[in-house]
């Protein structure tokens, strides 16, 4: 090529919690049976869609509006029910036009990213979400900016980190919060929430608050969304059907902007956004035609609170079984389907490792294991050694060591099976 194509922010972009999956395919074609404990997605972990939502769904199949375009911004009536949801909790209130539609979450992620200002920061919580953290170090042709979340404080975010990084990091103009929290199954207690109004607010700043997992909450606690508690501070939510329905594979989801008409420039940004969206013409209507449909059946209320009941109950157990392990830091989770395990400060080293039967695989993961962060290596080795698929902590943009799980498994004798192999298998390697 004449000049350099890739932009030096490309680098940034990396996924591992979709990168372990080719690994994982080498292994399975020299006959490992995974276990896919990478990814958030409750189809591939035997989740069944229930019946009466398919019915709605074939019904709008035959309905030849749901095969055309639909306004940019998307469809007007499911802009209007969702609207009208919001405004029900009582905080900011905002209109359909203040809502628009995109191919899923990872579409409206990277378009937000691609439009602000190179030199413009958004702080997010570390342990990072991979698609928020990536795409927002590409925009900026730097490493993710990131504040804690502490381990041994249950997981939350630790406001002084973010108070001082805010404070001397004039790039900074906006806030990333997940709540409930991707990786770590944590939900944001509404005083911390406050804490983080305040600072946007104190320092001129908009806020991103991920709820995708609004409505995965469990074990006696709930969330607190933006529109509740942001008061006159602009924000942005970002919400979808992927997890909540449980629809990934619809790639359906929106976002949400409050406070418009407070900043010049946070309303540039909004209009930008819909600018974008009219270029593509429109996102795809039939998965926003069911949104009101689904939503608004009383069935669906039924339905979030028995698998969320369930979620709670299979996130105790993982927790008590792996709690066992004293060299572990496992915290108990009350929202989306995650819960991430650190080991404690010194435990891993460069020499320990698991029986691996076929020579061929051994081979495979010496060569992994070359110049891996330490939990990379112990999930290298879990991966040959059980077929357990799991992610490495570091990869989440931490300095932190260990792993996440997912609590989908709807099969519960697997999933228990599953976390005493691994288990086992912990109490193993760090025995090596």
């Amino acid at each position: 090529m004449r000049q350099k194509l890739l932009s030096d922010g490309a680098k940034e972009l990396s996924y591992e919690i979709r990168e372990i999956v080719k690994k994982a395919n080498l292994l399975a074609e020299e006959g490992v049976q995974i276990t896919w404990e990478n990814i958030g997605d409750p189809i591939q972990k035997n989740a069944k869609v229930p019946g009466w939502m398919k019915e709605i769904i074939q019904e709008l199949v035959m309905d030849d509006k749901t095969y055309g375009y639909c306004d940019s911004k998307g469809v007007l009536a499911t802009r209007q029910f969702l609207a009208e949801r919001t405004n029900k909790t009582g905080g900011v209130q905002i209109s359909p036009d203040d809502i628009l539609f995109f191919n899923g979450l990872g579409d409206a992620i990277a378009t937000l990213y691609n439009y602000l200002d190179t030199t413009s920061r958004v702080i997010g919580p570390s342990p990072a979400y991979s698609t928020h953290s990536s795409a927002e170090a590409a925009n900026a042709n730097h490493h993710p900016l990131t504040y804690k979340l502490d381990p041994d404080n249950h997981w939350y975010p630790d406001v002084e980190d973010l108070r001082n990084k805010v404070k001397y990091n004039p790039n900074v103009v906006g806030i990333l919060i997940i709540n409930p929290d991707n990786p770590t199954g944590m939900i944001y207690p509404k005083e911390i929430l406050d804490e983080i109004v305040e600072i946007a607010r104190t320092y001129d700043l908009f806020l991103i608050s991920d709820e995708i997992y609004s409505l995965i909450t469990y074990n006696g606690v709930r969330t607190y969304s933006l529109s509740e508690i942001i008061g006159d501070v602009p924000g942005i939510a970002m919400k979808g059907i992927s997890k909540e329905m449980p629809w990934p594979g619809a790639r359906c989801g929106w976002i949400e902007c409050y406070n418009k008409g407070k900043d010049a420039e946070f309303d540039r940004l909004c209009k930008s956004l819909d600018d974008a969206k009219m270029i593509e013409v429109c996102s795809t209507t039939l998965p926003q035609m069911a949104i009101p449909k689904i939503l608004g059946d009383p069935r669906f209320v039924d339905y979030r609170e028995k698998t969320n009941k369930a979620i709670g109950r299979r996130s105790r157990f993982i927790a008590e079984t792996l709690s066992e392990i004293p060299e572990l830091t496992i915290n108990p989770t009350y929202g989306s389907f995650y819960n991430t395990i650190v080991f404690k400060e010194g435990v891993l080293t460069n020499r320990q490792s698991l029986d691996i039967a076929n020579p061929k695989i051994k081979n495979m993961v010496d060569e992994w294991v070359e110049g891996a962060s330490l939990d990379s290596r112990f999930v290298f080795y879990l991966l040959a050694s059980t077929g357990i698929c799991v992610v490495p902590i570091s990869s989440f943009c931490s300095d932190l060591l260990g792993f996440r799980v997912t609590l989908l498994e709807e099969n519960e004798e697997l999933l228990k099976d599953t976390f005493i192999q691994l288990k086992e298998a912990i109490r193993d390697y760090l025995d090596s």
